[in-house]
């Protein structure tokens, strides 16, 4: 493996270790700004996270307020898990055999995690969608669930792929 390539794995790294404590970051700052607008003051759904303001929904009804601040820190914990088994990727990957069950099983995670957060964002955002529509209320979420369930896809043939390599390195291994 060249230096380059190495470099560049470790800035990876070093780059998803970044995204998973922000991630984990953003996911408990709207868990405990959440529970301050529903026990401390309810002012606070107008400033959940970074200026997202649920304060229109909240004062709609307190329900569907808990119902979409619930499925956005379920997004995010989804979304944390998943750049922590990117991490935990970057420490089994090994450069001469890069083949291996524990970083194929990693990649198959992802992918059904990366699934599951798809489906979820898409659920989230048909509930959003109908609560704009149908009771007139303002809720600006972007889910994304399209470009999630594009990335699970795609990951899940990655990790065919890498089923395939560590069944050949396997075979080659025992051959040898």
């Amino acid at each position: 493996m060249t230096t380059t390539s190495t470099s560049v794995l470790k800035i990876m790294n070093v780059v998803f270790w970044i995204v998973f404590i922000g991630l984990c970051i953003k996911t408990g700052a709207i868990i405990i700004s959440f529970c301050v607008s529903l026990f401390v003051n309810e002012q606070g759904a107008s400033d959940l996270y970074l200026g997202l303001n649920l304060s229109e929904l909240f004062a709609y009804s307190e329900y569907h307020y808990i119902s979409t601040v619930s499925l956005l820190i379920a997004l995010y914990a989804m979304k944390a898990y998943i750049a922590y088994l990117v991490v935990k990727i970057f420490m089994k990957f090994n450069f001469y055999n890069p083949f291996s069950i524990e970083v194929t099983s990693l990649i198959t995670r992802i992918s059904h995690f990366a699934l599951n957060a798809g489906v979820l964002s898409l659920i989230a955002g048909g509930y959003t969608k109908w609560l704009m529509n149908h009771q007139g209320v303002s809720v600006p979420i972007d889910w994304a669930g399209e470009e999630i369930l594009f990335f699970a896809g795609v990951l899940y043939i990655v990790s065919l792929v890498f089923k395939k390599g560590t069944e050949l390195q396997t075979e080659n291994d025992l051959t040898v």
